[in-house]
């Protein structure tokens, strides 16, 4: 069964750096976009970064472009977001999300950026 299970999240200051990981199990990983979401505290799930299946290129939220990077390694089914320059307003739970004929969501890791 599909399976999308994450890691890497923590407590970081401002201006560090996390790389967060998600290893999905259960589909052929290699066909399938994949995206990260966060959602703060009183705030709407918003889609941070996504990575396409065939071509791998990406997109970003404005907000972290040009300090977070999605990559994936299809070898390993897994899907990474590095995440460098952090600042409080990064501060959330991030998910994994696979997009399909079913929809999948990981378990979501917190990330807390604070001095």
């Amino acid at each position: 069964q599909v399976q999308l299970v994450e890691s890497g999240g923590g407590l970081v200051q401002p201006g560090g750096s996390l790389r967060l990981s998600c290893k999905g199990s259960g589909f052929h990983f290699s066909a399938y976009t994949m995206s990260w979401y966060r959602q703060a505290p009183g705030k709407e799930r918003e889609l941070v970064a996504r990575i396409l299946n065939i071509s791998g290129s990406t997109t970003y939220a404005d907000s972290v472009k040009g300090r977070f990077t999605i990559s994936r390694d299809d070898a390993k089914n897994t899907v990474y977001l590095q995440m460098n320059s952090l600042q409080p307003e990064d501060t959330a739970m991030y998910y994994c999300f696979r997009p399909g004929r079913r929809d999948f969501w990981g378990q979501g890791t917190q990330v807390t950026v604070s001095s």
